[in-house]
């Protein structure tokens, strides 16, 4: 049987070459839209800062206001309170995939070398497990209004083999210290009533958190840090020197260094083309239900589960008991031309992917087939083919800073990112060292136009993911 991995691999190896020529064919510019995802409701005051203009200059600029954004803001203006850190945010405060995401706050990595090792796997989890802590307790520290819950996140399995190795793994990996158990069929019945699944693995030290309310929350904090932000105010050319120039549509910055905070949106910068590329997850959530009403549906602990599927589904149960569902199949991702970040239309141009992953949800839970459907949208995700995040420094004056890539394990690890970066410019790199997220190398994606064609080929004859393993 051919190895659709390898051959992808093989060709982007193949085509990668004739990047000098098509990337000039090909420029990308800088798309946004506006975030209509359930998670902003939950931030109904919130105002956007006015935008950047003139002249000014900074000892760090922080390009993007998500996650990797305001994290990396909160650690070093905390690290070096004399110093001026700008933050530039193209549209608002958590506008891309960190308040469009599906909720789940997860331990580990998506990139397969996590697992490489005994000592690997415990020291990723170790990692993740810590990040965790560290965002509850900077959300108790600061008393932000942030919906959050720890009750646990389950991974289940659709096909027995799959489950049987799974429950091997939880086994192997006890011995590390990794509180994860495998639960029954029938374990599980009574507490996510699944159909057509064989076991799940238990992550009790994982859970659900709104990020549109996490990185809103965070300005005030900043702002009085001294952290200056400014909204709506994309930055459209990068001149990279010993001193960094930025343009705005109406402003320019001078700095000695940056942070590329911009993920599924850095191609866009002209950076990391080669290694991004843009991909579109649908998500939606239902109205809010009553306790009595999930638990007739057979759902009656844990906060959040995602299936073994190549598309993978993502589900999540909110603090106010709406079910926000994501994946699920080829038709509720997508991949548009040229790494293009905005999803076109509204939704009801992706109605027959919302249609696919309806019918998803209703396979797992029959009981939700009456359930109203509230919310639609799209968020933009950054892949690598290989599946691993990248952080680390670059330029020939080591002076941008970067994260991005995190492949769907966003939530978690980009707000680690900015412990990670923080560190880097202070040289004190330390503890990041061996990860597979830091300073680690990239398969080169294909420039267009056979990035399009290998997507669509690749997606359409296996039913799976681009990616190289």
């Amino acid at each position: 049987m051919v190895d659709a991995h390898r051959v992808l691999a093989r060709a982007a190896a193949i085509t990668a070459p004739t990047w000098g020529l098509f990337e000039h064919l090909f420029p990308e510019s800088l798309q946004t839209d506006e975030n209509r995802s359930v998670w902003t409701e939950g931030t109904p005051f919130y105002e956007p800062l006015p935008p950047l203009r003139g002249e000014t200059s900074a000892d760090l600029v922080i390009i993007g206001g998500g996650f990797t954004g305001t994290s990396t803001a909160y650690h070093f203006s905390r690290r070096y309170p004399e110093k001026r850190v700008i933050l530039l945010e193209a549209r608002t405060i958590g506008n891309g995939a960190s308040g469009r995401n599906g909720g789940h706050l997860l331990n580990g990595l998506a990139d397969p070398r996590s697992h490489a090792t005994p000592e690997m796997t415990r020291r990723v989890h170790e990692t993740t497990a810590r990040g965790i802590q560290n965002l509850i307790a900077l959300i108790q520290r600061h008393n932000l209004a942030v919906d959050h819950q720890l009750g646990g996140a389950l991974r289940v399995f659709t096909d027995a083999e799959r489950a049987e190795k799974a429950h091997q793994y939880s086994e192997e990996i006890a011995p590390l210290g990794i509180a994860e158990t495998f639960l029954t069929p029938a374990e599980l019945q009574h507490k996510l009533n699944l159909q057509g699944v064989h076991g799940a693995i238990l992550d009790p030290l994982a859970g659900q958190i709104n990020g549109a309310q996490l990185t809103r929350s965070l300005r005030p904090i900043l702002l009085e840090a001294g952290v200056a932000i400014y909204e709506n105010t994309p930055v459209i050319r990068v001149e990279e020197g010993r001193n960094i120039q930025l343009h705005t549509p109406a402003a320019t910055v001078k700095t000695q260094a940056i942070v590329l905070a911009t993920n599924g949106y850095t191609t866009q910068l002209g950076y990391f083309r080669d290694a991004i590329f843009a991909l579109h997850s649908h998500v939606f959530a239902t109205a809010p239900q009553s306790a009595a009403e999930l638990a007739a549906l057979g759902w009656r602990e844990h906060d959040v589960y995602s299936d073994d599927l190549d598309r993978i589904s993502y589900v999540a149960r909110t603090s106010d008991r709406r079910i926000v569902f994501g994946g699920g199949s080829n038709a509720s991702y997508a991949y548009r031309f040229n790494n293009q970040s905005v999803y076109p239309g509204s939704p009801e141009r992706a109605k027959p992917a919302f249609a696919a992953m309806k019918r998803t949800l209703q396979q797992y839970l029959p009981g939700s087939v009456g359930l109203p459907i509230t919310h639609r949208w799209t968020g933009t995700l950054g892949y690598t083919l290989a599946r691993n995040t990248l952080m680390g420094v670059r330029g020939a004056h080591r002076n941008v800073f970067y994260a991005l890539g995190y492949c769907g394990h966003g939530v978690n690890l980009a707000n680690i990112a900015g412990e990670v970066l923080t560190d880097l410019y202070s040289g004190d790199d330390e503890r990041w060292r061996g990860l597979p997220f830091y300073d680690s190398q990239y398969l080169r994606i294909p420039p267009e136009p056979f990035r399009w064609l290998g997507y669509q080929l690749f997606t359409g004859l296996t039913g799976k993911a681009p990616r190289t393993q």
